[in-house]
């Protein structure tokens, strides 16, 4: 299955309230900059919304936002424009989007350490309901896959991938470590 539109959703390990709101004109500055390797258009607040998008990025290409969708708090990269090569190209430029987006967001003086970055989970899924529906067929013919990109990233056997197959839902797999992720190391790794 060659799949497109792949969003990845970094969960953040966060204690007690934490608050979005200086995320909106660092959001703008980069918008402005044309910081990032996509094309960056608008900055929106979805904080009122309950499990919602948070802040969002929009882009043309790709969508970042930090999000409190189920209720975990995370880094999101949700990519909207076609992307050249294989299935596992599109899983490590949607994971590298996302470190990226982690890395300058706490180098940032304006956070001042407000956000953690520390993470041992992230969730990786598919944007499109009709090529990839979340049901066990979807899931078995990604789940090589993902093994594999996970393979590389942790060494074989080193993380657990979950799958919840609700039909209401889009597909995505919950993969997790046991130790927190060197987001460096995994930079580095997904250097192009």
């Amino acid at each position: 299955m060659e799949i497109q539109h792949v969003y990845l959703k970094l969960h953040l390990e966060h204690s007690g309230v934490v608050d979005l709101e200086p995320l909106i004109p660092i959001f703008h500055d980069w918008v402005r900059e044309q910081s990032c390797e996509e094309t960056l258009v608008d900055v929106a607040d979805y904080r009122h919304v309950s499990a919602g998008p948070g802040i969002l990025l929009v882009g043309h290409e790709a969508d970042f936002s930090l999000d409190w969708s189920d209720n975990r708090l995370g880094v999101r990269y949700n990519r909207k424009a076609r992307l050249k090569g294989a299935n596992h190209d599109r899983f490590r430029q949607a994971l590298r989007a996302v470190l990226m987006t982690c890395r300058r967001l706490e180098e940032d003086g304006r956070l001042e350490g407000k956000l953690g970055f520390a993470s041992r989970a992230f969730e990786i899924g598919v944007n499109d309901r009709l090529l990839a529906p979340n049901n066990q067929e979807t899931y078995d013919s990604l789940s090589p896959e993902i093994d594999s990109f996970c393979d590389g990233l942790f060494g074989r056997k080193s993380y657990s991938v979950s799958h919840q197959a609700d039909p209401r839902r889009r597909f995505s797999v919950l993969v997790q470590t046991p130790r927190t992720m060197d987001r460096s190391g995994l930079l580095k790794a997904l250097a192009p």
